[in-house]
């Protein structure tokens, strides 16, 4: 009997998509498969207190020796791919699906002299052909009604049948053509057997020959200009590629392909293969290597074949899927020929199913990369190795217990933001992330940005020293930056911490009345700036100008992933496969992420901001409410104090701070009338049109259109 925590997966390291997940014993035997809308809380639930479980899972979870998931991309998907692992596996602990129910399956019972289709649980009956398992039976029903235009096979149960027969006249779909009626002879028993083979053959895949007799029909009939006739069979045509689209899990049938997905970063890459047989998964695997040679998507995919078939373990199908064909693919095929014995066709899908179901592999290459990265990262031995290394490389007296990496992020010079991202004994620790606005200048200036906002970090870092009479905060160099005084907040938005009341000295980083860090309390014993040698020396004259001597620094430069030291003309290289170079790049791809993510905050509420927005104290609901009192802001600039405290909701101090807002403000450019060219007046504002500017044309300066006017004709690049 095994314990579930000595297999139980590490913190983060499982997802939150939709998924199927399957518990193995220790001899690699699948005994219960399951899916989830969310795998993060329903695997979770598996590993809490085996005496809060109910007896058969605490037994499955005692039993199993090790968990594995698989990703998909609905829970549809997860459904039906449970059931394809359920059918092939046959698991101890799956004794019955779930509700006590099988999966429903559209059937078409061919064995009865007028065939029908409907919606089947169950064992398979002999002479009914079926075609599934979907994962709702209303998934089945949609795909009926749509096929029922075009192939009108009967639908209804033996009772209703003989009823209508008795009585001569057909039930209602019978009447709105969803039915061909042989109920009462419109067809004959042979017709509507040959109608329901057609069916058939169009469930199974072979829908190429349906769909150009279709297309046939609707050409001869608009030449004929009977165009009622072309648009019933053009809407026909519609149901028919509605109906052809399938889950990304099932393929048609027959289908016998290998899907081969990478997801790749500098140093390493994942390789997921599922293995489709008779349109059905029926397998998966993959593994992780090391980059160890500088190589390509193609030559990775050429290196995965070689690896996959070349012990000869697995057959090799009639198609092989890849994300990009190697260079040069003829002798890859032509090996593969030989292997199989009969042509393969090795090609990137371009579209339809197989391209779904190659997007369902990718994503599952991604995440086994991301989970490698996960173990890899919270492995201890590996980030004291890690850290051990950049000490080293670094020449550093310890190893960086603490390392804080900064990055900055603007768009075109335009809202300037920096991040801060720390990392504690190598893992991410989110509490102690900060942002900054970049206030001190306007424009673009990378290095000049690096410089501002290592000052500020700093020197709220002396501050929060001082108050505990630990050291005195220097004064600035540069008379433009005067030192933060405490409790007034500084230019990132965060408040200083106030000194205790009553003069009374606090001891230490943590805060007495909150017990949490003062936010700068701790100082990194690594500090590392995205970028190469000018960001490093802005980020070296910050550290100077605030007498900082006991801090690394070093910067990490995205093109070659050089590491520059400040005064030193060379980087240093470390190994490609170094723990410590993986470290680095951590810390700085989560520095990126966190600056541009900010940063695209800003923007978006700078270009959906508004006149209201900035005013002091009046929040989302009362803005709405003097708009909807006053139905525009042309009317609102003109309402007086009286007026405005009308509105429900706004006093007489927020009525004056509102009209003192808005009399502040300088009226915003001419609007220009993209249709005619005319200058409108304000009155735009209110959604009428407006009179014609009086300016002479004869003496008119060009008009000034506000920038946010104009669409954009082209996506400025973000920088980070």
């Amino acid at each position: 009997m095994a314990d579930p925590s000595t297999y139980r997966p590490a913190p983060g390291a499982i997802p939150t998509s939709p998924g199927v997940y399957r518990f193995r014993d220790v001899h690699g035997r699948v005994i219960y498969v399951g899916k989830a809308k969310s795998l993060r809380p329903r695997l979770s639930s598996y590993f809490q207190d085996i005496a809060g479980l109910h007896p058969r899972t605490a037994t499955m979870v005692t039993t199993a020796a090790s968990v594995e998931w698989t990703v998909v991309g609905t829970e549809v998907e997860a459904l039906q791919l449970e059931y394809s692992w359920i059918k092939e596996y046959d698991p101890r602990f799956n004794v019955k699906y779930r509700d006590d129910k099988s999966y429903p399956e559209l059937a078409v019972t061919l064995n009865e002299e007028f065939p029908r289709v409907q919606v089947m649980r169950g064992a398979h009956k002999k002479g009914v052909r079926y075609f599934g398992p979907y994962g709702h039976a209303w998934a089945i029903r949609e795909t009926v009604d749509l096929l029922l235009r075009v192939f009108p096979v009967r639908t209804c149960s033996n009772g209703v049948f003989k009823r209508a027969a008795q009585v001569g006249r057909p039930c209602l779909l019978g009447y709105i053509g969803k039915c061909a009626a042989p109920c009462v002879g419109k067809i004959s028993q042979a017709e509507h057997v040959e109608l329901a083979e057609e069916f058939c053959d169009f469930m199974a895949g072979r829908t190429g020959n349906h769909l150009r007799r279709l297309e046939e029909q609707m050409r001869d009939a608009a030449a004929e200009m009977e165009y009622e006739k072309a648009a019933r069979l053009r809407d026909d045509i519609g149901a028919l590629k509605r109906a052809m689209e399938k889950n990304a899990v099932v393929l048609a049938d027959g289908t016998d392909a290998d899907l081969l997905a990478l997801a790749e970063d500098e140093l390493e890459a994942a390789v997921q293969i599922f293995h489709v047989r008779g349109g059905r998964v029926r397998g998966q695997r993959g593994w992780v290597t090391d980059k160890v040679e500088d190589v390509d998507t193609a030559a990775l995919v050429e290196h995965a074949l070689q690896q996959l078939y070349g012990g000869g373990a697995e057959a090799v199908p009639r198609e092989v899927l890849v994300p990009a064909l190697p260079e040069p693919a003829a002798p890859v095929r032509e090996w593969l020929s030989g292997l199989r014995g009969a042509q393969v066709d090795l090609r990137v899908p371009q579209r339809g199913d197989k391209k779904d179901l190659m997007a369902t592999v990718q994503r599952n290459a991604q995440q086994s990369l991301a989970l490698h990265k996960t173990k890899r990262a919270s492995d201890l031995t590996t980030r004291s190795r890690a850290l051990q290394e950049i000490a080293d490389a670094l020449e550093l007296d310890s190893v960086p217990l603490r390392i804080e990496c900064f990055d900055i992020s603007h768009l075109q010079g335009e809202d300037v933001v920096a991040s801060m991202v720390v990392f504690e004994d190598g893992l991410a620790r989110k509490s102690e992330y900060r942002r900054f606005q970049i206030k001190g200048f306007e424009g673009q200036d990378d290095v000049r940005s690096m410089h501002e906002v290592i000052s500020r970090r700093f020197r709220r870092y002396l501050r929060e020293r001082e108050e505990t009479g630990e050291w005195a905060v220097p004064e600035a160099d540069d008379p433009g930056q005067q030192p933060e005084q405490s409790g007034q907040p500084d230019q990132s938005g965060l408040p200083g911490q106030a000194g205790q009341a009553g003069g009374e000295v606090p001891a230490g980083p943590i805060d007495p009345e909150t017990g949490r860090p003062r936010r700068f309390a701790y100082p990194p014993q690594l500090l590392v700036v995205d970028g190469g040698q000018p960001q490093v020396a802005a980020a070296q004259r910050a550290l100077d100008e605030l007498g900082i001597d006991d801090v690394a620094l070093c910067g990490l430069a995205k093109r070659l992933e050089e590491v520059w030291l400040p005064g030193q003309d060379d980087p240093v290289v470390l190994p490609r496969s170094s723990e410590g170079l993986y470290l680095l790049q951590r810390v700085r791809d989560e520095a990126h992420r966190f600056a541009i993510s900010y940063q695209r905050s800003k923007r978006s509420k700078r270009l959906t901001a508004g006149e209201l927005d900035s005013v002091p104290g009046l929040g989302e609901t009362r803005r709405q409410a003097l708009l909807k009192h006053f139905g525009s802001l042309k009317r609102l600039r003109g309402a007086t104090v009286d007026e405005l405290c009308e509105v429900p909701g706004i006093g007489r101090r927020t009525a004056e701070t509102v009209a003192a807002a808005l009399a502040s403000r300088t009226p915003a450019a001419f609007a220009v009338n993209t249709a005619t060219g005319e200058i409108l007046d304000d009155g735009a504002e209110d959604g009428t049109a407006a009179e014609p500017s009086a300016v002479p044309p004869t003496t008119a300066a060009p008009t000034a259109v506000p920038p946010a006017a104009v669409p954009p004709t082209a996506t400025p690049l973000e920088t980070s």
